[in-house]
């Protein structure tokens, strides 16, 4: 079945077709996605894109493909400014916290990863570091000054965007008439779009992380790290490259530069996709602005993580998603809900009629009946990863398709494969014995939630999740669980 996806690139939907031919006629996919930088949390608009590129590798899994899964780690090179000026974010947080920068690195690389786990996304099969790719980052930068692509200036090595004449074809640079100085300031660059490949250590600088190259010591630039290990890794041309939006018009424009100068081959990447902001308060959700939110965070506030990706899945990846704690909290009850309907559906899967014939030919009947919804699903998912349409399908399915609960039950846990909502681990509750105290806190809350007394409510919740009780809030009314 043909799977189609948007292009950043062509800025079209295109049908999929690998570069390889595997064995056994099973196509390969190299797929490099851009990790963290990890100077700090990582928050839950970063992890959106990380979801829709889990959700865009189990098609890729459910369509047959197999996988090669490469994400970097930047912990090093990553600077406070976009225009290869400030302080080195891992440096920084170094300072800020007291620790060396390796401490940070190591520390928040685990958090992110226990995040990715949280919210059962599948990690990727390489995990390549910066720093552990000194070498290759340096052959870089040298196979560029040889193709007279770079000037040096007194911080540090840049590749000159004037010496290719398709420079951001994929952000359409051109048409923005930017005039040098216009936007950042540019010091010793020639060009407002020159960016650096290495960065000098200056004389007054104390850094951690530096090393010895074109007679100097230095680091790489931030941009530099991605197309070294995706090429070590994926080879010189590759299938998927993915990001969020915001690496479209420079981190991502820079990778294209100077990685089809070097490989002469064009394009280097054959699909480019990237996903959406979240938006909170009306503006993107970012480190820098200071209105983040982490995962911890919600779960602070009893939010299982798969609630928050089936929240993500209600919205397609391409289109910008506003958050709320109010939108959060229905999608919790929607995916609680979700939960029951399928408990449902397996109590009584393993009812079936006591006639072994009778069972046989009721069941080899509705398995080709149901390999109409099968398709009707992979054609869903496979119109650029259109989950909110697969989601609706489901429950679809679920409510209103006439079906053997045996096939219903096997045929959810297939579209899981997709969803990855932990749909085949879901368990019954049991009641449990809420104390007198426990009791009176929960009335209080409800009468402060009757006066939409927010603050109060919180306040009250914290104490019942203090005695050792979670709280939802549902349709029904307010739900505990030990």
């Amino acid at each position: 079945m043909n799977l189609f996806l948007y292009n950043t690139l062509s800025k079209e939907k295109e049908k999929f077709k690998p570069l390889k031919k595997g064995l056994f006629n099973k196509e390969e996919v190299g797929l490099y996605t851009c990790g963290p930088t990890v100077y700090n949390y990582a928050h839950i608009g970063n992890l959106r894109t990380y979801v829709f590129e889990d959700i865009l590798k189990r098609t890729l899994k459910y369509n047959n493909y197999k996988i090669k899964h490469v994400m970097n780690i930047t912990d090093v090179g990553h600077l406070t400014d976009d225009a290869d000026n400030g302080e080195d974010k891992l440096e920084k947080s170094a300072q800020r916290e007291g620790k060396t920068a390796w401490e940070i690195a190591k520390f928040y690389t685990k958090k992110f990863q226990e995040n990715l786990h949280d919210l059962n996304i599948e990690e990727p099969d390489i995990w390549c570091r910066a720093t552990e790719h000194i070498p290759e980052q340096i052959k870089l930068v040298q196979q560029l000054i040889d193709k007279g692509v770079t000037y040096e200036t007194s911080d540090g090595i840049y590749f000159d965007t004037t010496k290719i004449n398709d420079y951001g074809k994929m952000a359409n640079l051109k048409n923005q008439n930017l005039k040098a100085g216009t936007r950042v300031k540019i010091g010793e660059k020639k060009n407002p779009h020159d960016f650096a490949l290495w960065k000098f250590s200056q004389p007054n600088e104390k850094r951690q992380m530096e090393w010895e190259a074109f007679g100097k010591k230095g680091f790489p630039g931030w941009h530099l790290e991605c197309s070294a290990m995706s090429m070590k890794y994926l080879g010189e041309q590759f299938d998927i490259h993915c990001g969020g939006v915001d690496h479209i018009p420079i981190h991502h424009t820079n990778e294209i530069a100077q990685s089809e100068t070097v490989t002469n081959k064009k394009p280097w990447v054959k699909y480019w996709l990237h996903g959406e902001f979240l938006i909170i308060d009306n503006d993107k959700m970012a480190k820098s602005a200071g209105n983040f939110i982490t995962l911890d965070t919600l779960k602070e506030k009893n939010i299982d993580p798969l609630a928050y990706r089936y929240f993500l899945l209600q919205t397609h990846y391409r289109k910008q998603l506003n958050f709320s704690w109010e939108a959060l909290e229905a999608a919790q009850n929607g995916l609680h809900n979700l939960y029951k309907e399928i408990l449902k559906i397996k109590k009584t899967a393993n009812q079936l009629p006591k006639n072994k014939n009778l069972l046989k030919n009721k069941l080899e009947t509705e398995e080709k009946l149901n390999k109409k919804n099968l398709k009707i699903f992979q054609e869903t998912i496979n119109n650029d990863l259109n989950t909110p349409a697969a989601l609706s399908f489901l429950w679809h399915y679920i409510k209103d398709v006439p079906l053997l609960e045996k096939i219903k039950y096997k045929t959810i846990l297939d579209f899981d494969k997709i969803f990855g909502l932990g749909l085949a681990n879901i368990k019954e509750t049991t009641q449990i014995e809420i104390p007198k105290n426990v009791q009176k806190l929960l009335k209080d809350r409800l009468v402060a939630r009757k006066n939409k007394n927010w603050t109060e409510s919180d306040r009250l919740r914290d104490e019942i999740n203090k005695l050792g009780f979670n709280i939802e809030d549902t349709k029904e009314g307010q739900k505990i669980t030990k």
